[in-house]
């Protein structure tokens, strides 16, 4: 491995730590209410700062004022806005892009813009996993339903047994699950996932729902694992 990519993964171990390991729930609480007043705001930023110049062995003076000015403002900006998932995850992206381009004009021959865009678009292997994620996220799962729309229409309220649209957040998570442990021909992890959603769903003691269940899991591995065989011929 590089020094290149060793240095960015220490950047952002720096960040991993103090972002989430060594800052408490009071902090985050105290910037909420009191932002850049809250002292727990600028014990963060420091904290970061500080391993940030730590990690990366203190060998470029700039990265200093960077990570301080660039972190604070994100934290600031999140400490406005409400706790979801949306606002956590454009955080958290915020932080990896300002930590790439740190990364990329501290080594600016690291990485070919024109190489990796020719990777991009060019390389048929690319195309053919994106395709079958795609494939494996919505459109498997209308695919499932309409398939198990004949067992469906026998449970009554079958809506009401469970949270909304936990169902599909669930099938695709599982579809790409299997789809990965297929192609890093991982198939005894596939049977242990089976077995236990399977004991999961008969616990419940509601055979109808849990045979309409078990008909959807089982179409919907098929169809994760008949994909997955495929990608795998095809990259090979």
């Amino acid at each position: 491995m590089s020094s290149e990519i060793v240095w960015l993964i220490r950047l952002l171990a720096a960040h991993l730590v103090t972002d989430f390991i060594f800052q408490p729930g009071s902090w985050v609480k105290a910037r909420r209410l009191n932002h850049l007043k809250a002292k727990e705001f600028w014990f963060h930023i420091l904290l970061t700062t500080a391993f940030a110049a730590w990690f990366t062995c203190f060998d470029t003076w700039w990265v200093i004022p960077v990570v301080f000015i660039t972190h604070g403002l994100i934290d600031w900006w999140k400490s406005h806005q409400p706790e979801t998932l949306s606002n956590f995850i454009w955080d958290q992206l915020l932080h990896a892009g300002v930590i790439g381009l740190i990364w990329i004009f501290r080594f600016p021959g690291a990485i070919s813009l024109d190489k990796f865009l020719n990777t991009c678009f060019i390389n048929p292997k690319i195309w053919i996993v994106a395709i079958a994620i795609l494939f494996l996220s919505t459109p498997a799962g209308i695919f499932t339903g309409l398939l198990t729309a004949r067992f469906r229409v026998q449970i009554p309220n079958h809506q009401a047994q469970g949270l909304a649209n936990a169902g599909s957040w669930i099938g695709v998570l599982e579809r790409l699950l299997i789809f990965f442990l297929v192609m890093i021909n991982q198939f005894e992890a596939i049977g242990l996932l089976v077995a236990a959603k399977s004991i999961i769903r008969l616990k419940e003691g509601e055979q109808k729902m849990s045979e309409y269940v078990l008909v959807g899991t089982l179409i919907s591995i098929s169809m994760a694992m008949t994909i997955g065989y495929i990608v795998t011929k095809s990259i090979d």
